[in-house]
């Protein structure tokens, strides 16, 4: 006989309660009620439900002619979806194929991400009644479309509140809703603006198996939802999730998920949102977890996904019966009410179609960043309703890179290269961005800005009298050919990549209204010297200089003046963005860096650059978040203010 922790039955055979309140605890219970079952052992099965505690504790007893059969499985499908703020209709349209699919495959489950029926995030349209509404009608259409299924589905669920929640939907009734308890208050998020935090933690019963439901950051306490949800009896946990993307993600993630699948014994699936939105790009990446850490299945990154995979239940059970740490952990103080909601029995054991083979691309870290830069830009542009780009094409590195990686995402007919030379572009820098755009197989239109300079210099020349040269004509070069490829941009609808990188835009080496004129910036939140990583990237892809190496060997410089280096203005590029990561990242002081062995002077001069700057970001157009702290939303200084962040 084996005593197993096991789903929910409609019949349960329950111990007298006088009994029941002898039992002091848990584990005493457990060693009971295993004693009481090995005396009646004859009997042919018997099922036996607990409570203690508001915990609740399914057990079941099988007598050694039902060893052999077949183990107690859930075949899950977590859709991993690229959905869009607002767009209800193609929300719901992309959930409805997928349910189609599952019904092919037999599934038991299936799962979206969190917000999925509105899309996340969606700010303050969450304080407009009518998108509260139309929320709530394609989650009706959801429900009434889910014949034979169970799903599982994020929205906002609304009455004198607002909840980030989970429906739990199951044959055309929506069942039950869970709330998200930990909202996401920091970074880019500001869920606390909106949503009240939910206060119980419910488990359900879903094709017979308990499972506990939680959303984003809930899986990210230790002493949270899961662990309370886990010794209610949650064989599975299961977490659905829009977090963003940035280098490092998903191994901070991975490293959580599967010390909640040890601590609370059980399976840990998470399922995660893909796409970009503004400038966020959520990476997919979604993961289930065995009790015992190892990895079941897990989604594409930066791609739409259906990951379908059999969960065996009954290797939770015999994980928790021999693991007394566990079980110690069942006595734990209960932060939020618990109860169980049944929404479906286990299904009959019919055969199922194969589960589909799974190959899935693992990104080393420049990959991995290359294609968020990617994804994040072909749905900025296509989500906004644009078709083609343009972008000045200086023979540089930066716009080569934006060049690069606006051809992945669009392909080559829809991305539009400018020179736009003057007095001070050399003839490398010329034949340099010729190159570019035949190897990327780019139209490029040259517009050369000399005359349109001299013009200028001309009319301000009574003006400026005898004040001589400075950054102003420089800036005049600059907003010039912003005026040129906006021009463009206006004439034939096409939206403007400018090429500005986070090293730049950190230290102000950018013109206001010229090369930071533009729609979205893929740069923004890319180090110089990651640029110059994921063009060796970009080239070992291609499997030859696609981005031609003199553009990397060229030391670099604006070309505003003659002979003009960057290092002129600023310090060497790979001493620069250890102290911007230090400063801008992490909030490190002067003298910790300094104690950090970067040099006094560099550290000074940068941080003053980064503090005199933020009026120019506040100005600048969206870009693309990779690092843990980008300019705009994550980074939220006031312009006017008087503290010296320079010591």
């Amino acid at each position: 006989m084996q005593l197993v922790y096991a789903k929910w039955r409609a019949i349960q055979w329950t111990l007298e309660k006088s009994i029941l309140e002898r039992c002091f605890c848990r584990n005493l219970a457990i060693t009971f009620i295993s004693d009481f079952l090995r005396k009646y052992a004859k009997s042919k099965k018997l099922y036996v439900f607990v409570g203690l505690n508001t915990f609740v504790m399914p057990l079941k007893c099988y007598n050694h002619a039902r060893m052999n059969e077949q183990a107690r499985t859930l075949r899950l499908g977590m859709a991993q979806l690229d959905v869009t703020v607002g767009d209800f209709s193609g929300n719901l349209d992309k959930m409805l194929h997928v349910l189609d699919e599952a019904r092919r495959l037999n599934v038991g489950l299936v799962v979206f991400p969190e917000l999925a029926i509105c899309g996340y995030p969606p700010e303050d349209l969450l304080l407009k009644p009518q998108f509260i509404e139309r929320n709530l009608q394609y989650l009706d259409k959801l429900v009434q479309a889910s014949s034979g299924l169970s799903v599982i589905a994020g929205y906002v669920e609304s009455g004198d509140y607002l909840y980030n929640a989970a429906a739990i939907i199951c044959d055309g009734k929506h069942i039950g809703t869970y709330r998200k308890i930990f909202l996401s208050n920091y970074g880019v998020f500001d869920e606390d603006r909106y949503f009240k935090p939910g206060s119980e933690c419910p488990v359900y019963v879903i094709d017979g198996v308990v499972v506990g439901i939680n959303i984003c950051d809930d899986i990210w306490q230790v002493d949270g939802p899961a662990r309370m949800q886990a010794h209610a009896g949650a064989e599975v946990i299961l977490n659905i999730s829009a977090s963003p993307y940035h280098y490092g993600r998903m191994k901070e993630r991975i490293a959580r998920l599967v010390s909640q699948a040890l601590d609370n014994v059980a399976i840990v699936a998470y399922n995660n949102m893909v796409g970009g939105q503004d400038e966020l790009v959520f990476d997919g990446g979604s993961i289930v977890l065995s009790e015992k850490g190892e990895i079941l299945a897990c989604g594409q990154q930066f791609a739409e996904d259906f990951i379908v995979v059999d969960i065996d239940l009954e290797a939770v059970a015999q994980a928790r019966v021999g693991d007394s740490a566990w079980n110690q952990g069942c006595d734990m103080a209960t932060v939020w009410p618990v109860r169980q909601v049944i929404v479906s029995q286990q299904s009959d054991n019919i055969d199922k179609p194969a589960v589909p083979p799974r190959n899935v691309v693992e990104y080393a870290i420049d990959a991995e960043i290359y294609n968020a830069l990617v994804l994040g830009t072909r749905d900025y542009i296509y989500k906004n309703g644009f078709k083609k780009v343009v972008l000045g094409l200086s023979g540089g590195v930066d716009s080569s890179l934006v060049a690069s990686v606006a051809v992945d995402a669009l392909g080559k007919e829809n991305v539009i290269g400018v020179s736009m030379p003057s007095r001070f572009s050399s003839e490398g820098s010329k034949t340099d961005a010729l190159l570019l755009a035949h190897n990327l197989g780019i139209k490029l239109i040259s517009l050369p800005i000399e005359n349109t300079f001299k013009s200028y210099l001309d009319s301000l020349c009574d003006v400026f009298g005898d004040a001589g040269t400075d950054t102003t004509e420089e800036n005049i070069q600059a907003r010039i050919r912003g005026n040129f490829v906006m021009a463009l941009s206006n004439k034939f609808g096409w939206l403007v990549l400018p090429t500005g990188n986070k090293s730049e835009m950190a230290t102000g080496y950018a013109t206001l209204y010229g090369d930071m004129a533009g729609g979205f910036a893929i740069l923004k939140d890319v180090p110089k010297t990651l640029v110059y990583k994921l063009v060796a990237y970009r080239n070992a892809c291609a499997g030859y200089d696609i981005i031609p190496q003199s553009v990397i060997d060229k030391p670099p410089s604006a070309e505003l003046r003659f002979n003009q280096r960057d290092s002129d203005n600023l310090p060497p590029y790979d001493v620069l963005d250890q102290v911007l990561k230090a400063y801008v990242e992490e909030d490190k002081s002067v003298e910790q860096m300094v104690n950090m062995g970067l040099d006094e002077d560099v550290v000074r001069q940068a941080a003053r650059l980064v503090d005199r700057s933020e009026y120019k970001r506040r100005q600048s157009p969206p870009g693309i978040k990779i690092t843990t702290r980008a300019f705009g939303r994550d980074r939220r200084l006031p312009i006017t203010n008087k503290f010296n962040g320079n010591g």
